[in-house]
């Protein structure tokens, strides 16, 4: 039963005489169908476990219609929370099966109502969820239900009774007052403008992105001319002290090079310097050639 279309109240009411057809299960015919689904996976155990549990469903379900979501479409996800349950259910723990369906019911039914409200992720924390399903109730205790962001006592009193931050409460609030929009949507009746025609690009152009790898490479050979210049065991040095990611210790090139941590020290400067030196010359005559042509 979960694909449903409750696209007329008939189809609902005939929905729920279908449903009324399963008789509740006492404690003993329970135990005995979970047996016979879990050992040999007999159908007829099964159907006679999720019918009986149907109405715990819709029940349930009803509760998020307030989120403005079909109720086909909640007693689906709820009776696929049931099917997680009674996949997972275990009778020597000494509950009912309906017990400990409600919770996988309603963990399917949030997460539903979080996946649906917005095209963009509500929330995914636990301390998100909670305060997602809760802050309509708690800010309406608190008079906060006229329209834009509650005052900033509202948001302290909310956020230390859900246990969450002042910023998230502000946030979530914020997110579920407004309404997602398409990029294809018309400004106004008459015209043919969207959305979409006023977003600005940000990103460089092509020009400018062009350029940049042109000034890149530039610098990368100027680079590279500088290091020539350098020898064998300065280069090393440097590259390992300013060019990884993870440099070494004087002490641990110190003892690589066979010599004292001063020395790598005085060894670096030098490379240093030297490399300045021929950037700064190397940069000078590329500025000249620039300005000449």
């Amino acid at each position: 039963m979960s694909h449903l279309d409750f696209s007329s109240q008939s189809a609902l009411s005939h929905y729920l005489a279908e449903v009324r057809k399963y008789p509740y299960l006492d404690l003993e015919t329970e135990q005995r169908l979970v047996k016979r689904w879990r050992d040999k996976r007999d159908r007829a155990a099964l159907d006679r476990l999720v019918g009986s549990h149907l109405r715990l469903v819709i029940k349930t379900a009803r509760g998020y219609l307030g989120y403005g979501l079909p109720l086909d479409d909640l007693i689906a996800e709820g009776n696929l929370g049931l099917m997680h349950a009674i996949e997972r259910f275990d009778p020597a723990r000494g509950f009912r099966l309906s017990t400990y369906a409600i919770w996988w019911i309603r963990a399917q039914l949030q997460d539903y109502v979080m996946r649906t409200s917005s095209l963009v992720r509500m929330g995914t924390t636990a301390a998100q969820k909670r305060l997602f399903f809760n802050l309509r109730r708690v800010a309406s205790a608190h008079g906060e239900l006229q329209g834009g962001d509650p005052s900033p006592e509202a948001v302290e009193k909310i956020a230390r009774e859900l246990g969450v931050r002042e910023s998230e409460v502000l946030d979530m609030s914020r997110r579920m007052g407004g309404r997602d929009a398409s990029l294809n949507e018309r400004l106004d009746a008459d015209g043919d403008a969207e959305r979409q025609d006023f977003l600005v690009d940000e990103a460089p152009d092509q020009e400018m992105r062009l350029a940049d790898t042109d000034e890149l490479a530039k610098r990368r050979s100027i680079l590279a001319t500088a290091l020539d210049t350098l020898s064998p065991r300065e280069r090393q040095i440097l590259v390992e002290r300013q060019l990884s990611d993870e440099p070494p210790t004087l002490e641990d090139l110190g003892v690589h090079f066979g010599v004292s941590r001063e020395r790598v020290r005085q060894l670096e400067a030098r490379a240093l310097a030297k490399l300045g030196k021929v950037v700064r010359s190397e940069m000078a005559e590329l500025e000249a050639r620039q300005a000449a042509g």
